[in-house]
């Protein structure tokens, strides 16, 4: 049984336990690709096929991208990795921070932009405790804005998490957050254009990725792929917003750096495989090597990467990514050096540098995230990879 085929019953498997409806995965070692697979389909109730350019929702892997466009602003000298952020957005400008018991104080700086890109900025998700109200707050106001047909700007968004109060103060600890979301918006006041556009003009032109924005357009909407949630006895359709972000069909107010982009496995593979060749793509650089290194080191000390999920183990953290440092801590066949990210539905990608291969597996179902039947194709590959 060759690769693909490994690959394609296990993801079978998978389908057939209804841990998904569609699952399609590419492999590229080098300029070789080792293996396209894919099962189910793209939509439940209609049986739509799923193919390789089926448009998915990155959610959280829309992430790498963020940070790629905060480091051609890097490159440039147009920002300093420790520049506060209220230098560009002011609802920064009096940083505050809420104890456990609600009590708020004043702190003496704003997060850095290098501690939004390592998740230590203090910010956070909307959540249950005194913190993750403030966003809760600011996420529901938008929601409410996009439901009534408008949106609030990436600006106005970014400024309004600004006013609420931090969970610890910058650096001191690790937090999955807002943070790209801010980002996002320090490149659209940086760059003076919207932060798609940037995303558009700096990265996906270059690199060739037509199906990748913030919107699908009516002419792309027959490859965009239904979305789903576990349920008591299978899988039923998700249709609503999440993080501010679930309608597609127009061009948002808030584009969000942390969860908003759509994309295809290939579109995905051109901006991964930019990060393997240390920026390059083709006769173009669109980052620095040096650049791209920063991108791959680990930026947490131990005591703060203690912080991070227990299914994390045998990784840090650098510029929105995971990246390996002990292979022998994590939960399935690492290879060190490895970095990438994955998103709430179960979207996948991964650079293995030690091999040139690039790893992607798209998913549609809520809550997913790093899913069981990615471990085991990812052990399916290293097993592949050893006996080469």
């Amino acid at each position: 049984m060759n690769l693909t085929e490994k690959m394609t019953r296990c993801m079978q498997a998978a389908v057939d336990n209804q841990e998904a409806p569609g699952i399609n995965l590419l492999i590229v070692q080098g300029e070789k690709e080792l293996c396209y697979a894919q099962a189910g389909v793209a939509d439940v109730e209609t049986g739509k096929p799923l193919k390789r350019d089926t448009i998915f929702r990155l959610y959280s892997q829309s992430k790498p991208i963020t940070a790629a466009a905060v480091m051609i602003l890097a490159d440039r000298a147009e920002i300093d990795l420790m520049d506060g952020v209220d230098k560009f957005l002011p609802g920064f400008r009096n940083p505050k921070v809420v104890e456990a018991d609600g009590t708020v104080h004043g702190i003496p700086r704003a997060p850095w932009i290098i501690e939004l890109l390592s998740m230590t900025g203090g910010l956070c998700y909307p959540d249950l405790d005194p913190a993750g109200r403030g966003a809760m707050a600011v996420f529901q106001e938008a929601e409410k804005q996009i439901e009534a047909g408008g949106g609030m700007p990436t600006v106005e968004f970014a400024n309004r998490m600004g006013e609420q109060p931090l969970a610890f103060l910058p650096g001191t600890h690790w937090r999955y957050s807002s943070g790209a979301d801010i980002l996002g918006a320090v490149v659209e006041v940086v760059s003076g254009k919207r932060f798609g556009d940037f995303l558009r003009e700096e990265l996906f032109e270059p690199l060739g990725m037509k199906d990748t924005g913030f919107w699908v357009p009516e002419e792309k909407r027959d490859r965009f792929i239904s979305c789903y949630r576990r349920v008591s006895g299978g899988l039923k359709p998700h249709r609503h917003l999440h993080l501010a972000v679930g309608q597609y069909d127009r061009a948002p107010a808030f584009e969000s750096g942390g969860a908003g982009l759509v994309s295809t496995l290939d579109d995905y593979l051109a901006f991964a495989r930019m990060l393997m060749r240390d920026g390059r793509a083709g006769d173009r650089q669109i980052l620095s090597p040096a650049a791209v290194r920063f991108m791959r080191q680990p930026q947490l000390t131990e005591a703060v990467r203690r912080d991070m999920w227990d299914n994390l183990g045998g990784y840090n953290y650098s510029c929105l990514m995971r990246v390996c440092t002990d292979p022998g801590q994590a939960v399935h066949f690492a290879s060190p050096g490895e970095f990438g990210w994955d998103g709430w539905l179960g979207t996948y990608f991964i650079n293995l540098p030690e091999e040139d291969v690039t790893f992607l597996m798209n998913i549609n179902v809520a809550d997913t995230g790093t899913s069981t039947v990615t471990r085991k194709c990812r052990n399916l590959l290293a097993g592949y990879l050893s006996e080469k």
